[in-house]
């Protein structure tokens, strides 16, 4: 098991110096020693960024997202945080039973963090209902990686997380309610992957498919991370 917050506050990373995650009731805070180079479909600060911190905020099911954007900012400045420097995540899963995980890889250091919930889990790519008005994240998963990577290689490494999301998906069985294909995702999910840009690693990663080893390292913390935080879920 590698659910810090089901007993702890506080998980401290290994391979990163400096890189923390700190629980509270409502909110995840993923806090790193230096500014990262931030790619996102985040409501707060998504797209590329710059950012120094990673908040996932726990909303009630009962969220109806009228202005997420300026919502999450307004509670950014309540908790104290700079919202200019922060990125902001929305879930309604149970943040206790977060996963983590983390690896020193081929020059480059990465950590990963995932909440999940699969109520609405879809299939992308086949007849289902949908809908224009904004809901929470479902899985939402963050990934911090200590080294250097092109631009390229940050949208790469999208792929592969959202490759390895949708593997451990197949795996746990979790179908779409809607027609009974398994789910590929849910219909809100987010994904945040945070880049230190540091030269320490003695090397700029160009790729981040599978078949190179930074790809393979993302691939395994995202499958190993969602497939514990969505096979627990039920779990008290």
């Amino acid at each position: 098991m590698s659910q810090p917050f089901r007993k702890g506050v506080i998980w401290n990373s290994q391979v990163w110096e400096g890189a923390v995650f700190r629980f509270w009731p409502d909110r995840i805070a993923a806090e790193c020693p230096v500014m990262m180079r931030t790619l996102s479909n985040a409501v707060h600060l998504g797209g590329f960024a710059e950012a120094d911190r990673i908040v996932n905020w726990k909303v009630p099911l009962t969220y109806s997202g009228g202005d997420p954007a300026s919502e999450t900012a307004g509670q950014l400045l309540g908790w104290g945080i700079a919202p200019d420097r922060t990125v902001g995540l929305l879930t309604a899963a149970k943040l206790t039973h977060a996963s983590i995980e983390e690896m020193a890889g081929d020059r480059f250091a990465a950590v990963c963090c995932t909440t999940a919930g699969t109520r609405n889990a879809a299939c992308a790519g086949s007849d289902r209902h949908t809908f224009s008005a904004y809901t929470p994240g479902t899985i939402n998963t963050v990934l911090l990686i200590d080294g250097q990577l092109t631009d390229a290689a940050i949208i790469n490494a999208v792929m592969t997380a959202t490759e390895a999301k949708s593997a451990a998906l197949r795996d746990l069985g979790i179908r779409d309610e809607s027609n009974g294909k398994l789910a590929t995702g849910t219909t809100t999910d987010a994904l945040v992957i945070g880049v230190s840009g540091s030269g320490k690693h003695g090397a700029i990663h160009a790729y981040a498919g599978t078949a190179t080893t930074l790809g393979d390292g993302i691939g395994r913390l995202v499958y190993r991370t969602v497939l514990e935080a969505a096979g627990t879920q039920h779990e008290d």
